[in-house]
């Protein structure tokens, strides 16, 4: 279990149903299983794993099909493709019943004539699928060849972030920067994918028009001296900060006045979801279910994808208005759409419909 969106999915599924009568375990068919799937186990969460060969393994069928068959398992929840590929055959002619959750879509999308003759095989074998965006729905629909009525949407949810003071002041500390400055901000892994290169292009022309603009960035990864060369031709170093990786980075995000999320492709950004639940107003790229989040000059801006004249113009219009109103609608927006017991419930409900009874999470 990586760090990643997926796996905060799954975590929070778990943590949100300890006090129900449903037991979880998770099989993860990638090794190792990484410090959340080690924080699990350390709360008495049976994780069990497998690495997935190169290649199709047909010995990972065989080993899920006879994991299934020993505990019992009545749901088995899979998350992502290729998961699903293997949970589906292995509990294809079982009395398991299978769930498969796509959760985002490669930049740019594709399809092939292997998934167009494999998929209606899986959907058969599947009892219910969901998407965590109407985006990430189309996608199925288009590129998988998945029927749009065979889909439900389940939106992500999370917890209401919580902030440790201490580590929020002293995180200010690190930064020199004016009374007046006008914080904005982003946490996102150094990948080209996030399309840092247009948020940073768009934050020099913002500066042209607000010189109390200053940008930090939370991360790291490929990407670096890209982001670094870029920061240097632009002449914006004394005005941006960067971090690097930050395993909780929620004392940073809590200094942002603004969050930016410049993304090429996404499918629900925790982040953001996170933002909204601290009442951080965004500006957002149209990219993947980003615009069924933020709603436009409600709780943030959304922008055309990767252009970086209408990301400056969000920005200098954010950064000269009171963002009160703006703040408060974020509030208002993570409260009804994207809290984790929302999320859960929703999944719960889909469990007990199937059975009411025991589930596999399965990542």
């Amino acid at each position: 279990m990586r760090i990643g969106g997926t796996e905060m999915v799954i975590k929070n599924i778990i943590d949100g149903s300890l006090k129900s009568d449903t037991n979880m375990s998770i099989f993860c068919i990638e090794e190792p299983i990484g410090p959340w799937g080690r924080s699990l186990q350390s709360r008495g969460i049976n994780i069990h794993s497998k690495a997935r060969k190169p290649g199709f393994d047909i010995d990972l069928v065989h080993v899920l099909r006879s994991h299934i068959k020993k505990h019992d398992i009545d749901i088995i929840h899979c998350h992502q493709y290729t998961p699903w590929v293997y949970g589906a055959l292995a509990a294809a002619f079982t009395k398991t019943k299978v769930i498969f959750t796509e959760h985002g879509r490669f930049y740019p999308d594709s399809s092939s004539w292997k998934r167009r003759l494999v998929n209606p095989l899986l959907v058969a074998m599947t009892d219910k699928i969901t998407a965590i965006s109407e985006a990430t729905k189309t996608a199925l629909s288009e590129f998988e060849y998945i029927p749009s009525p065979k889909i439900e949407v389940v939106y992500n949810g999370i917890n209401e972030l919580s902030v440790d003071r201490a580590k929020l002041e002293h995180a200010k500390t690190l930064f020199t920067m004016p009374e007046n400055a006008f914080v904005l901000g982003t946490i996102a892994r150094f990948d080209p994918i996030k399309n840092h290169v247009m948020m940073l292009d768009a934050f020099a022309v913002a500066r042209e028009s607000n010189p109390d603009l200053f940008l930090i960035i939370v991360g790291d990864g490929e990407e670096r001296s890209n982001i670094e060369t870029k920061i240097d031709e632009l002449g914006i170093g004394a005005y941006v900060k960067l971090t690097g990786y930050q395993q909780d980075p929620s004392h940073y995000l809590a200094m942002f006045d603004v969050f930016l999320l410049s993304s090429l492709s996404e499918g629900t950004s925790m982040t953001l979801l996170e933002s909204l639940s601290l009442g951080i107003p965004c500006i957002v790229t149209d990219a993947g279910g980003n615009s069924e989040i933020i709603e436009d000059k409600s709780n943030g801006f959304v922008v055309p994808n990767n252009n970086s004249v209408e990301f400056a113009k969000a920005i200098v219009e954010l950064s000269k208005v009171n963002l009160h109103g703006m703040s408060h609608s974020a509030r208002q927006s993570f409260e009804r759409k994207f809290t984790n017991k929302l999320m859960v419930q929703k999944y719960a409900t889909s469990y007990n419909q199937l059975t009411g009874d025991v589930v596999e999470a399965h990542d």
